[in-house]
């Protein structure tokens, strides 16, 4: 079991660093080429949110209404490099399964997933 982070730094930063913390901790796996069967609308913390770029209104609404991701491109998540960590648990839990039955080798570490999620509902979340 994996020791929770301690932080005695600003919110802002303390919630940078515990996000850096958790995508080191979270496995990376495969995906289906061309899937995106888990890319519907999701919430985010604002920190994370600042890193993707911003889209227009017109976008939003538009990804909203097809129940997508407004940062689903034809050839997948373009921001897949700073996807937000709801984006990259899908797979990793048995409790978020990849729909396409994919998975890491080690699935997450049960402390680290509830300390993830604790994180997400302790923090102001955003729609993507």
């Amino acid at each position: 079991m994996v020791a929770p982070f301690v932080f005695t730094e600003p919110a802002v930063t303390r919630n940078s660093q515990k996000i850096r913390f958790f995508r080191e901790r979270i496995p990376a796996f495969e995906c289906v080429p061309g899937c995106h069967d888990c890319c519907g609308p999701v919430t985010t913390s604002s920190e994370e949110m600042a890193r993707l770029p911003r889209l227009s209104a017109a976008v939003h609404e538009a990804a909203l209404a097809a129940l997508n991701c407004p940062h689903l491109g034809p050839q997948g998540c373009t921001v897949y490099q700073e996807r937000p960590l709801i984006c990259r648990l899908f797979g990793t839990t048995p409790r978020m399964p990849c729909p396409q039955g994919r998975r890491p080798g080690t699935m997450i570490d049960a402390g680290v997933e509830a300390q993830i999620h604790r994180f997400l509902a302790e923090t102001r979340q955003v729609l993507v």
